[in-house]
């Protein structure tokens, strides 16, 4: 896979559901590609497909929202372009990487070093600072202590808590928790960010804080984001709006 910069410290009717949901720009380098993505599910005898045949593609430094009602499967569609779980059919590529001929090893190396993650929850262990939970996932991939502190200091100040740092979770509200995350999970320069619900738990204020912040650094950073929510004012605000619905994702209009 080739390797991408390191990011500066800067402060229409649907488609049909057989054609690929592209970025505008086709000559630019896709970040994430899924081709035909089928999965499904057996409950009680019954098959329930809620991928039917999944078609999207993410460009670099483009931030596209995922909607769609409750148990449409965006989860679903999230933990499998993040290589967290296979699909029953279709293609993932992740930058120049196939997934699919990938052995379960290879895809967790590929998911680690190139595939960010935030949650609705921040999920940041209690017991480390703000700046300790940033420097855990940079310390797995290899980094040296020294290395890591410093960068983790850059993606702090990022998002503007560079005095925040030395906090454990319980003493940072809940905008400051979640833009921990998200600078966790950009911390190994990775070329996609998924995202799911990552203003869930906040309030409107707040959630329209940590979103422009993710929006500036995704632009910044050269990130393809996939961002699942519920709240269609933030949605609106994205490149592009997706809509998964009866399995498959087709464009909406802006």
């Amino acid at each position: 896979m080739n390797e991408r910069a390191e990011p500066r410290m800067g402060g229409s009717g649907a488609a049909p559901a057989s054609a690929p949901t592209t970025a505008p720009n086709s000559a630019l380098k896709l970040a994430l590609v899924l081709d035909n993505v089928r999965r499904t599910f057996e409950q009680g005898g019954v098959k329930l497909e809620v991928l039917r045949g999944v078609h999207l593609s993410l460009a670099p430094g483009e931030m596209v929202a995922l909607v769609g009602p409750s148990g449409a499967g965006k989860s679903t569609l999230l933990q499998i372009a993040g290589l967290l779980e296979k699909p029953d059919a279709g293609t993932i590529r992740i930058g120049a990487a196939e997934a699919a001929s990938l052995s379960d090893n290879q895809r967790t190396q590929l998911r680690r070093s190139h595939i960010g993650f935030v949650y609705q929850f921040h999920h940041l262990l209690p017991e480390f600072s703000a700046l300790e939970n940033v420097m855990l996932p940079q310390l797995i991939a290899g980094l040296s202590k020294r290395e890591a502190r410093a960068r983790s200091h850059q993606l702090l100040a990022l998002v503007g808590l560079q005095k925040r740092a030395d906090h454990r979770p319980a003493r940072l509200s809940g905008g400051e928790q979640q833009r921990v995350a998200i600078v966790r999970a950009i911390a190994n320069v990775p070329h996609v960010l998924l995202a799911d619900e990552p203003t869930g738990n906040l309030d409107p204020h707040t959630a329209a804080e940590v979103f422009g912040e993710l929006r500036r650094i995704v632009h910044a950073t050269k990130l393809a984001a996939l961002i699942a929510t519920h709240n269609l004012d933030l949605a609106a605000k994205m490149d592009r709006v997706l809509e998964l619905a009866d399995g498959v994702v087709v464009e909406r209009n802006a």
